[in-house]
């Protein structure tokens, strides 16, 4: 697993040369050396053999001087001394011959003195000799005698030249072993490191292939990355820009052309081409934001027109961000985005909004006309009809009667419908703000709206203790009255109402109905009846406005009361769902976001 971790590392590749390299001038240093060991063997075993050849000379010339006096001592005659004489002068440049190749010898160069010394008495001795003989023939034993120190000063040289020879062999023994020992394995080894040295170029040479595969692979990515860029840029209408910070180049995208209205690449990429096409109104502005860019070496949000060659106008917004490359060069990226859609879409939203505020101009002129204009001549029917009651009343006829208290009670439906529809118009969140408040309180303040029918239906209500919320107090006053209110009307006829009221505090993900919700954290309220209940297929129709899953002559109420529930929720950002079956009672769960 290291392996081949380091082996697909970027850096392998480099250690793998770098490690050959030296391992190529390690085996050229080996062999260099090899070569001139073998060299200077070679050299040593040619200087073994030069000064063994001129000892061998020496011996020769002075075997020649001996010949010469024995035939100069037979025959008398000078001219068997020339040998002598010849072999005295080759004598002298061999001596310095012998002198030049063991000058790097110490034990030769003293048995060259030492030879020499031996050499200079043998001559000397031959001169003595040869004087004996053309002069002084009486004394014979004078004569044996010199000629016999000349036969032992004659076998001290032979002994002294063979000794010279041998060490000179021994020598070169010595140095062939120690040349041997120490070239012994240097082939294994160098074949060796050559071996491990083609295994790692291997190596080498299959990671550059792996990588140029890898390369190729990235390079179509880059080539497929770019050219959807390009639609990118083209799809979501904006361009691209990079400013050289150093060389002080730009470099433009081809769509940057295109959000001018031009061809790519239709003119030199410089921001003075580019400031031909900005507004002149926005000129300034965009040129001095430039030179803060080149100051800053940063571009923040800016804004700036720019005109088409069919006189469009066209919005731009701009950012720009630089960056140090690998090379340690500084360079500015930016973008340049087409936001004349943007634009256009704000300033019919504009209109809209204004177009909205007349309308909420028109409702609240609504609202004034329905709690004044509206229940005015409410108020004059339900008067009246009672004037009529208690004047007339005797005089009406059975269908009479029935016709008054059909009017009554539609007068009465009127008015709750009226009351209905303020109270759902007056909770719109507006201007309303979030305050910490006592949800405990607000509980019993919503119980004291419905006092009376909870003690007419001797009602049970089992609240949990609730911590502090951040709520519009009166909205949830009127929430919670209306779901004690729905409650406590559609109870069971064969009980008393029980209502259960939990707390409880949840996380986002640990209810499936909150999936979608903004918010992590929630306060979750749970209104539990054992009232009437009804169809679970209704669940989401009970919360539309005026919807009603009763006949009016049933159950009263307007259909309005759930719908204002949903409302306050909304306006909470929060949520409310209801689960129930016939006859089983309803559940209200209510999610207020913390």
């Amino acid at each position: 697993m290291a392996f081949v971790k380091i082996y697909k590392s970027s850096w392998f590749v480099k250690v793998v040369f770098v490690v050959s390299l030296f391992l190529i001038l390690f085996v050229a240093g080996l062999g260099y050396k090899h070569i001139t060991e073998v060299s200077e063997s070679q050299s040593l075993v040619l200087e073994t053999y030069e000064v063994s050849v001129e000892l061998e000379k020496i011996l020769s010339y002075l075997k020649d001087a001996e010949t010469g006096q024995r035939g100069f001592f037979i025959t008398q005659d000078s001219i068997y001394l020339q040998p002598f004489f010849k072999s005295r002068r080759k004598i002298n440049n061999t001596f310095a011959e012998l002198k030049s190749l063991t000058k790097a010898n110490p034990t030769q160069q003293e048995n060259l003195k030492q030879l020499n010394i031996l050499i200079e008495d043998r001559l000397e001795n031959f001169e003595i000799a040869s004087k004996y003989v053309l002069k002084d023939q009486t004394d014979l034993q004078r004569f044996k005698n010199v000629f016999f120190d000349g036969k032992q000063i004659m076998d001290a040289i032979r002994e002294k030249l063979n000794s010279m020879i041998s060490l000179e062999k021994e020598s070169l023994k010595k140095r062939e072993e120690a040349y041997q020992n120490a070239t012994r394995f240097t082939p294994i080894f160098l074949f060796s490191i050559i071996i491990f040295t083609l295994l790692l170029l291997y190596l080498a040479y299959v990671k550059i292939n792996s990588n140029l595969d890898q390369l190729k692979q990235k390079n179509q990515q880059l080539l497929v990355f770019k050219e959807s860029t390009n639609q990118s840029e083209i799809i979501n209408k904006h361009g691209s820009w990079r400013w050289d910070i150093e060389a002080d180049t730009f470099h433009f995208s081809e769509n940057l052309f295109r959000l001018l209205g031009e061809k790519p690449n239709s003119f030199e990429h410089t921001p003075e081409n580019f400031n031909r096409f900005v507004h002149p109104d926005d000129l300034d502005k965009l040129s001095k934001q430039v030179e803060q860019m080149r100051e800053d070496k940063d571009l923040p949000f800016i804004h700036y027109r720019v005109i088409h060659k069919d006189a469009s106008i066209h919005y731009l917004k701009a950012y720009g961000k630089s960056i140090v490359n690998s090379e340690g060069k500084t360079q500015l990226l930016g973008t340049t985005t087409d936001i004349t859609d943007e634009i256009d879409y704000l300033n019919k939203l504009e209109l809209r909004n204004q177009e909205l505020e007349l309308n909420n101009k028109e409702l609240a002129a609504f609202n004034y006309v329905a709690s004044h204009d509206l229940q005015e001549p409410l108020r004059k029917i339900q008067t009246f009809l009672s004037r009529l009651e208690d004047k007339e009343a005797i005089n009406f006829s059975d269908s009479g009667k029935k016709y008054v208290e059909r009017i009554h009670a539609a007068a009465t439906r009127m008015r709750l419908l009226i009351d209905d529809l303020l109270q759902y118009s007056r909770t719109n969140k507006s201007d309303e703000v979030l305050i910490k408040s006592n949800i405990n309180t607000i509980l019993e303040e919503a119980k004291q709206d419905v006092a009376e029918t909870i003690l007419k239906e001797n009602a049970s209500i089992n609240a949990a203790h609730f911590p502090e919320m951040k709520v519009i107090p009166f909205q949830i006053q009127q929430l919670f009255s209306n779901l004690l209110g729905n409650s406590l009307k559609y109870r069971s006829k064969d009980k008393d109402p029980v209502i259960d009221i939990a707390y409880e505090s949840v996380y986002k993900k640990s209810d499936q109905r909150l999936l979608n919700a903004l918010d992590e954290n929630y306060h979750k309220i749970i209104f539990k009846d054992n009232g009437i209940g009804f169809k679970q297929e209704y669940a989401k129709k009970i919360f539309t406005l005026f919807s009603r899953l009763h006949n009016k002559d049933e159950y009263s109420g307007t259909g309005i009361g759930l719908s204002i529930c949903k409302k306050i929720t909304d306006n909470h950002t929060g949520f409310i769902f209801a689960e129930s079956a016939p006859t089983k009672g309803a559940i209200f769960t209510i999610f207020l976001p913390k």
